[in-house]
């Protein structure tokens, strides 16, 4: 099977990205992004879809964070749909529930060309050491718009904060591994419409 991988480099007046991801990795990453909380997401991201993943991010984050974690998430969605291809054989659904002690979340996905994030959370705090939280619905919706995905986060339980957005980093792994998975019985695109 060809090697499903993707590159992209992406300079504004705001950050300079470069990525690199691979779909069938084996759970490594290099993470430079300059956001401490969002390479924590981004590892545990990485090594629980069994994703490689390299991310070289310098940004603006002297004013906040916001520019950072949002071009990531522009970066990383651009690549998982090009590594994909014509997603030829993939299941392209995908489902998890992860719980994290006090806290259950749920990420169901589906690569239908139709980007749509439903995010159902509500954490308790606004700030995670440094990092504000509403970044995390800026990073899903910008990593939704650009993989053009389907994307529906529910975090049905939880207090810490921290909990909620690691359980929710984690299934949104272990959803897209799933929804990304080639199915032998899958003869094409798996879409009466012949494409996604």
């Amino acid at each position: 099977m060809t090697e499903r991988r993707a590159q992209i480099e992406r300079n504004t007046g705001e950050t300079q990205i470069k990525l690199d991801f691979t779909v069938d990795g084996e759970g490594k990453s290099e993470l430079e992004t300059g956001v401490p909380f969002l390479t924590h997401m981004l590892d545990l991201f990485t090594k629980h879809g069994h994703f490689n993943l390299t991310v070289d991010a310098n940004g603006d984050i002297e004013v906040d964070d916001h520019h950072t974690t949002e071009d990531i998430g522009i970066c990383l969605g651009h690549v998982l749909k090009e590594a994909l291809g014509d997603k030829k054989g993939i299941r392209r659904y995908g489902n998890a529930f992860v719980p994290m002690d006090e806290t259950l979340a749920q990420v169901v996905v589906d690569l239908s060309n139709r980007p749509h994030l439903e995010f159902r959370a509500e954490f308790p705090s606004q700030k995670v050491g440094t990092f504000d939280v509403e970044l995390v619905h800026e990073f899903m919706w910008k990593l939704a718009l650009e993989a053009r995905m389907n994307l529906h986060i529910i975090v049905h339980y939880g207090h810490n904060t921290h909990h909620m957005i690691e359980a929710v980093f984690k299934a949104l792994a272990r959803a897209l591994d799933e929804a990304t998975s080639i199915d032998e019985r899958v003869k094409g695109v798996p879409s009466t419409k012949g494409m996604l």
